[in-house]
């Protein structure tokens, strides 16, 4: 069964790298930038240029045609506006071919609760987020079908080296957890 990582919006970088090798092998990468390593200063900087040359259409469409080539069972694994694009494309996924979809704290899933996903979807909501009520779209979210939601105790990004909201205790709890579920 083949594993991708849809990353956030700092693409493929080495602590991504890091990340999948920690998580364990032959871990496929789907970036909005074609594997290009962008090397940004600030979270910022990456916001503003996803913004401007990529936006969350753009990457739904290069994640859902990345999943057309792939011929195999597959795990998705999801990172903040990664999270959101395979949310976004969660009704139009086969369940034949997608085994599990795991999301990190998919901030933009607040703005399309109304989906309803064809495959079990989890997500891992962080314990706050400045600009919205991590528990009201939890609420509009709970007892939907194929809908598996887990609050951490820790921020947006704490998975992301690169985030100012990374917590190393965060990390290795859930690398551990992500090693358990998807292998």
């Amino acid at each position: 069964m083949r594993k991708i990582f849809v990353s956030d919006i700092f693409g493929r970088t080495p602590a991504l790298e890091n990340l999948c090798r920690a998580v364990g092998s032959d871990i496929g990468i789907v970036d909005p930038y074609a594997g290009k390593e962008m090397r940004f200063q600030t979270e910022q900087e990456a916001y503003d240029f996803f913004m401007a040359n990529v936006g969350m259409n753009a990457y739904c469409d290069l994640l859902q045609s990345r999943l057309e080539q792939t011929t195999i069972p597959i795990i998705l694994v999801g990172f903040s506006v990664g999270a959101s694009a395979l949310w976004q494309i969660s009704e139009s996924l086969s369940c034949e071919k997608v085994k599990r979809v795991v999301c990190f704290y998919g901030s933009q899933i607040r703005h399309s609760t109304e989906i309803n996903p064809s495959v079990v979807v989890e997500h891992f909501l962080p314990v706050h987020e400045a600009g919205f009520s991590v528990e009201e779209m939890a609420n509009r979210l709970l007892g939907k079908e194929n809908i598996i939601l887990h609050n951490t105790t820790y921020l947006h990004g704490f998975m992301n080296e690169l985030s100012k909201n990374y917590s190393k205790l965060g990390y290795r709890k859930y690398v551990e957890l992500l090693r358990k579920c998807i292998y």
